[in-house]
């Protein structure tokens, strides 16, 4: 008589860190981020944990979303809020990527200093945009809506498996008379976009996602924040606070 018990499929359990054992050091040891055109960034490929990322598209939320959707700028998108209820593990991944540890890091790769998370993650968070979304090319709103530090820096990670050509949904990075698309990185999953974010660092995703109605391009954004600019070593912004300033491409809109 067989008396072996039956085998029971245990769950692995999600990451404890979003981050890779060599994520900051690799971030760290980058060289050509300020040289980079047409404005400093960078891009990694698998910097961060697959699971922790898998982790997040499975607890994906959906109350407390803002929608995007105004026809001309923004099409079909939506984000999270500071009222959004994240999963567990997503609420773990997020306090990681606030961390001291990838703040240094941060600093290091960019050459900035006094980065500050924003734990409002006012226009950040996560956002998905679906089939036939876009995000007209543009530059960000420079100070923060309840602190007004000045906006220094996005970091965008891609959580897109199976993403190719033909769904298009590129980042595009814009030149600074807007006459040309410099850089374009296509949304494939586990890789991250980090860039400053100037007057003049316009970018976005002008071109529709092309795929099924149910497609969605997924992302976690991140930006960060200082007291001030004094690392650039240049004067104050003597221009105020403002908005998004959308931009429209030469001979094709927004």
């Amino acid at each position: 008589m067989n008396l072996a018990l039956p085998t029971v499929r245990q769950e692995t359990a999600p990451p404890v860190s979003i981050f890779e054992p060599d994520t900051l050091a690799r971030m760290e040891s980058y060289q050509g981020y300020r040289s980079a055109t047409p404005y400093p960034h960078a891009i990694f490929d698998d910097l961060f944990d697959p699971e922790a990322l898998r982790t997040i598209l499975r607890e994906w939320p959906n109350d407390n979303l803002e929608q995007h959707n105004d026809g001309t700028f923004v099409q079909k998108k939506q984000g999270t809020t500071w009222k959004t209820q994240f999963g567990p593990y997503t609420s773990r991944y997020f306090a990681d990527l606030a961390s001291p540890q990838l703040l240094v890091a941060l600093e290091k790769l960019t050459g900035m200093w006094g980065l500050i998370p924003d734990p409002y993650l006012f226009g950040g968070g996560l956002h998905a945009t679906a089939a036939g979304g876009k995000l007209a090319v543009h530059a960000d709103f420079n100070k923060h809506f309840r602190f007004k530090l000045d906006r220094r820096l996005n970091m965008l990670v891609y959580l897109n498996e199976g993403w190719t050509e033909e769904n298009s949904g590129w980042l595009e990075l814009w030149d600074q008379q807007m006459q040309t698309c410099v850089q374009r990185v296509l949304p494939v999953f586990n890789r991250t976009v980090i860039f400053s974010t100037t007057r003049t660092s316009y970018h976005g995703q002008p071109e529709a996602i092309v795929g099924p109605p149910d497609l969605r391009r997924r992302s976690i954004a991140l930006y960060f924040y200082s007291n001030g600019r004094a690392d650039e070593g240049a004067p104050p912004d003597v221009s105020g606070q403002h908005t998004t300033l959308w931009q429209e491409r030469p001979g094709r809109g927004y």
